[in-house]
């Protein structure tokens, strides 16, 4: 994160970020805003204090729908830190067949990797568009060969084995040797004069490659040519031409989940092999346009230092990277559950915890520290509670938050305020189709009312129930959106008890549809 961006992210700065996307849920906001500010802190601190200033890690407690992914999620990326959610039912102990929990750690900084690498395209994209345009333009109009035009010196040698010769002297022996010069036009004797190829006693595959059978040069492109396909690149003149590139083709190989850490560099070997025999060169004829992107792309990966992307994203994912671990009470172990331990539960808990604790873990760009990632755990605990898990873990989750369930007044909240509104974003998917929608402020009291109901009555999940009924609502509208356009529909609570209430009213129907 750069300096100037690093106190303009206080915590009711942040929260009000938050605000902007999330309804509700202001003990959960406060907690990741003083969290992600103490990180600020900490990078500011002296080298010998900062090390021994460990994150506080949060657990999240709630029902599904509430926002506890979507807080983690705009957290990361008003910090702009490389941010994963992982799921924690995924992972098996090591061991067993699956995927363990270290790979959690290499997705991060894969993500970190692919954050940096893209702002450092941007910084060097404007030197990656003029080296572009200089490629495209040398598969437009190609550059005159390196080659010299000129002609061959008499008696320059072009050697090439090609058999024996012989000739007779009337004042001495015969000559014989090994033709090995190819190509000489004149063999010359001194004090005798030039023996020509039309000599009958010379043999004519010596002079089977004469200077002047050779091909001509091709024809020097005129600079003003060259310019004048410059300027008709920059107006769009050429875009729909196609030209023939050569492409790099990064093989797909099958994922493959191992036992440890130890192949996990197996793809990218496997790429790299393909590579060596050739295997990841292909030409394709495309669309001047498309040949620009790809061009682009190739250059700017030229341009970009390789190890310092590394490096630089190695230090972000161990300074401010975010790890969001859902669904972790499903791996939680009650306590009056007999048996012994269970490889997906407790295994996996136990792998975890020195991951939360501060480890080293191995990647194919470097080995990266875990010590002061902050990692963010969340779970409804409706069938098991947050003492269920081991204990070490539970302390490494020192800050826990409740989040409340959502009822009327948050869902108009949701339908009215955020950014990403729900009716906002059907209103312009709609308009795509020249169909513009209007929602009464009746009809969104209504919506609201149903999705409270239908969560009292059905399972609780939250604001989802909105995603449901919104769909529902529209579906018919949506279908017939292109038929009908342009036309203008408003949305009014008749509209939505047509739609809506019978299937509100059947329970039976409703588990289903709702």
């Amino acid at each position: 994160m750069k300096e100037k961006n690093l106190d303009r992210l206080t915590p009711r700065e942040i929260v009000a970020e938050l605000d902007k996307y999330i309804v509700g849920q202001k003990k959960a906001k406060r907690a990741v805003a003083v969290a992600l500010r103490n990180r600020i802190r900490r990078i500011k601190l002296d080298p010998e204090i900062r090390e021994d200033i460990a994150p506080k890690n949060i657990l999240m407690i709630g029902p599904t729908g509430v926002g506890k992914t979507e807080i983690a999620r705009r957290l990361a990326r008003l910090a702009n830190s490389p941010f994963i959610k992982v799921e924690a039912t995924k992972y098996t102990e090591v061991g067993y067949v699956g995927r363990d929990v270290e790979s959690m750690i290499r997705d991060l900084m894969a993500a970190g990797v692919q954050m940096v690498k893209q702002e450092m395209q941007q910084s060097v994209n404007a030197d990656a568009e003029k080296r572009a345009e200089e490629a495209l333009l040398d598969l437009l109009v190609p550059r005159p060969s390196k080659k010299s035009k000129e002609k061959k010196k008499e008696g320059n040698p072009v050697i090439r084995p090609v058999g024996s010769f012989a000739f007779n002297n009337d004042n001495g022996p015969g000559i014989m040797g090994t033709a090995i010069q190819v190509g000489i036009p004149l063999i010359r004797q001194s004090g005798e004069g030039d023996i020509e190829k039309e000599d009958p006693n010379i043999s004519g595959e010596a002079f089977e490659d004469r200077p002047g059978d050779e091909k001509e040069a091709p024809k020097e492109v005129p600079d003003h040519t060259r310019e004048k396909f410059r300027t008709w690149l920059r107006e769009g003149k050429l875009e729909e031409g196609t030209v023939e590139i050569t492409v790099n083709q990064n093989p797909q190989f099958p994922s493959i989940e191992m036992m440890g850490g130890g192949f996990e560099d197996l793809e990218s070997s496997l790429s790299g092999i393909a590579g060596f025999f050739g295997g990841n060169k292909k030409k394709k004829l495309v669309s001047v346009k498309r040949a620009r992107e790809i061009l682009i792309a190739e250059e700017s990966e030229k341009l970009i230092d390789r190890e310092r992307v590394s490096d630089e994203a190695r230090k972000r994912v161990e300074e401010t990277g975010i790890v969001f671990i859902d669904e972790i009470d499903k791996i939680a172990v009650r306590g009056d559950r007999g048996g012994g331990p269970d490889v997906s539960r407790e295994g996996v808990q136990r792998d975890i915890l020195p991951i939360v604790e501060g480890a080293t873990v191995n990647t194919k760009w470097g080995s990266v520290d875990t010590s002061h990632i902050l990692f963010i755990a969340a779970g409804a605990f409706t069938v098991s509670k947050p003492s269920d898990l081991i204990p070490e873990l539970q302390g490494r989750f020192p800050l826990r938050v409740e989040l409340e369930s959502l009822g009327k007044e948050e869902f108009l909240r949701i339908l009215r305020e955020p950014k990403n509104a729900l009716t906002r974003q059907y209103r312009d998917l709609l308009s795509t189709e020249k169909v513009n929608i209007e929602f009464t402020e009746e009809a969104i009291q209504r919506l609201a009312t149903l999705a409270a109901e239908v969560n009292t009555r059905l399972e609780n999940i939250g604001a989802r129930r909105l995603h449901t009924i919104m769909e529902t609502l529209l579906e018919e509208l949506s279908f017939e959106a292109p038929d009908i356009a342009p036309a203008k529909v408003v949305i009014t609570e008749d509209y939505v008890n047509e739609k809506l209430s019978d299937l509100a009213m059947d329970q039976d129907l409703g588990r289903y549809i709702l």
